[in-house]
């Protein structure tokens, strides 16, 4: 394939610079002064280009070249193409062992390698794992510039073995400049941090977020030799968020290397100017938000005593911003609604706002959803108005990454309330503009640009078939505890398919179809003179054992399981929904058939 000139000239420069660095020029000058005469037995007149060749790979010279314009990266199953486009997923599968591959010498690359972990002290005295031994893991995980990457994982210890190493392309974002070789100046000017997550996956596959820390890689822009080795300070989360857990050793590299490293003076002026641009930026929005909150309190006197928080933290509004986040995400109009719920206990949740004005809420803590159908108290009383469904009392204002909403409707109740954001007579927005000085992705060197979301590398039906037979071991050895037979009933657990299938639609739509065709199978299936029970139960993991000890905590549940009779029949039946990010939802049904006996 051929290259365009612009980029034949940038590789031509590259081997050039290689070449001189390496004093290749001068070693071919020794071989010809030297030996070539002798090795080939030649005059020199006849010395021909493949005579040449010949005599600077014996020497090694070749080899030596090639190795200085080759570095380690993982490769997959068959051999990695050059591609232009940057990597938005990852698969799920043991990384491929490392080996020698060719990079395109016409793209700017930074190579990050983790040298190991040292001084994670919570692991002191863990033992080492035996060969074939089930041990907790340490798995990091990356994100840069719209790419992810993950680490292969390694056991828990003080000093934990990760090694490995990700390649990482630097592209500019403006259109016919993607293909570029980005230049020293160009780099500098790139302010994304490098994301790293430590994540601990324990022996019964729970996984806990451990650290994040976002890395400023352009220091290695004023190294001479484009390489620099560094430990990074990895802090906990959440209460222990100012607590050191452990120290990764990384190396960076730039490749192809730079022909001209900036100064340490210019990078250090550029990442100060940076941190005083946000600075005075945060500065102006607070500016902006006193006169805001101000002009909101004069609409009505009583706002004073409304929920109106610009900054919520704790675990509930976590979970709220994150499940605002993935419906956002999924291409939905999100936002995280501030508010009380019973006694006015303060409260988040989440509003998703249909194209058609429908409005459902969703609560974080349980995955629970409900229809917001306002009551209009203007209405006679004979007008039977909506009952409320769901546990909210008032809503102060709701938010997302992109705008703020404050409440300032007569009443704060949320069933006297209308969501019509666009009327702000009801609604007083914030400055888009204000919001996006400070909150847009890219607007600062905290704010680095969002994730994109990963496809499911769950196999949904080895999954539920795995946990199914998992489940049937269970309850086979329970039932046996109790000197009760166990028999199956494989048709039985077929039918009960439909039902699992069902009951996932009606909970991510709120439809609830096939019902009636479910109750009709079931009865066919069912002898006179028998009677069925059936326990269906939702979870958001696949750990069978733990999904076990909690079905037996259920005391309908425990009486299908541990059922007594006559012919008496059990049915399981396990069916895992995969979701972006491998997130799933996994729906259990226990069933039963027995002849009744009076």
């Amino acid at each position: 394939m051929a290259l365009p000139p612009e980029k034949a000239s940038e590789l031509k420069q590259i081997i050039r610079n290689q070449l001189s660095q390496m004093n290749v020029h001068g070693k071919i000058r020794d071989i010809l002064s030297e030996s070539v005469r002798e090795e080939l037995g030649k005059n020199s007149q006849g010395l021909s280009e493949a005579d040449l060749i010949q005599a600077l790979q014996r020497r090694g010279i070749v080899d030596d070249v090639m190795k200085e314009l080759k570095f380690l990266t993982e490769v997959q199953d068959k051999e990695a193409t050059t591609s232009s486009k940057p990597a938005t997923h990852f698969v799920d599968k043991e990384p491929a062992e490392l080996k020698k591959t060719k990079i395109d010498p016409t793209r700017r690359n930074l190579y990050l390698q983790v040298l190991g972990g040292r001084a994670f002290l919570e692991h002191l005295q863990e033992p080492l794992p035996l060969p074939g031994q089930v041990c907790a893991t340490f798995t990091l995980y990356l994100h840069f510039r719209n790419q992810r990457f993950r680490s292969k994982p390694a056991a828990c210890a003080c000093e934990p073995d990760l090694q490995d190493g990700f390649l990482l392309e630097v592209h500019k974002d403006s259109l016919g400049d993607g293909s570029r070789m980005a230049d020293a100046t160009t780099l500098l000017s790139i302010c994304d941090p490098v994301h790293l997550v430590l994540i601990k996956t324990d022996t019964s596959s729970e996984k806990t977020l451990i650290a994040s820390h976002y890395l400023e890689w352009r220091s290695v822009l004023s190294s001479p030799d484009g390489k620099m080795s560094i430990s990074v300070e990895l802090l906990g989360v959440g209460t222990e968020s100012k607590v050191p857990v452990g120290v990764l050793n990384l190396k960076l590299e730039i490749y192809p290397h730079l022909t001209q490293p900036l100064s340490k003076e210019i990078v250090d002026t550029q990442l100060i100017l940076e941190r005083q641009k946000t600075a005075e930026k945060e500065r102006l929005y607070l500016i902006y938000a006193k006169q805001w909150w101000r002009e909101y309190l004069q609409i009505r006197p009583s706002h004073n005593t409304r929920l109106v928080k610009i900054f919520a933290q704790g675990d509930c509004e976590d979970h709220a911003t994150l499940l605002c986040s993935l419906l956002l995400g999924f291409g939905l109009d999100a936002y995280v609604c501030v508010g009380t719920k019973a006694r006015r206990v303060p409260h988040t949740w989440v509003m998703a706002h249909g194209t058609s004005g429908d409005v459902v809420f969703w609560e974080s803590l349980t995955g629970h959803r409900y229809i917001h159908r306002p009551v209009n108290p203007d209405d006679p009383p004979l007008v039977e108005q909506p009952k409320r469904a769901y546990p909210y009392c008032s809503i102060g204002c709701l938010f997302n990454h992109q705008s703020f909403y404050a409440n300032c409707q007569p009443s704060d109740t949320v069933e006297l309330s209308h969501f019509d954001l666009n009327d702000e007579s009801k609604w007083k927005p914030m400055s888009t503009e204000a919001i996006k000085s400070v909150c847009a992705p890219g607007s600062s060197t905290s704010l680095p640009p969002f994730p994109p979301l990963c496809a499911p590398v769950i196999d949904a039906a080895a999954a539920s078939n795995e946990i199914e037979l998992v489940l049937r071991g269970l309850i086979s050895e329970h039932r046996k505890d109790l000197s009760l037979a166990t028999v199956w009933d494989d048709h039985l657990s077929y039918l009960l398919s439909p039902a699992l299938a069902a009951y996932e639609i009606e909970r991510t739509t709120g439809v609830s179809t096939g019902n009636e065709e479910f109750q009709d199978a079931i009865k066919r299936a069912v002898p006179d003179g028998h009677t069925f029970k059936g326990f269906p139960i939702h979870f958001v993991h696949r750990n069978p054992r733990r999904a076990f000890a909690t079905c037996l905590r259920s005391p309908f549940c425990d009486e299908i399981i541990c059922c007594r009779g006559d012919q008496v029949r059990l049915a399981v039946r396990v069916r895992v929904y995969p979701y972006p990010e491998s997130a799933c939802a996994v729906w259990i049904m226990f069933a039963c058939k027995y002849r009744s006996v009076l």
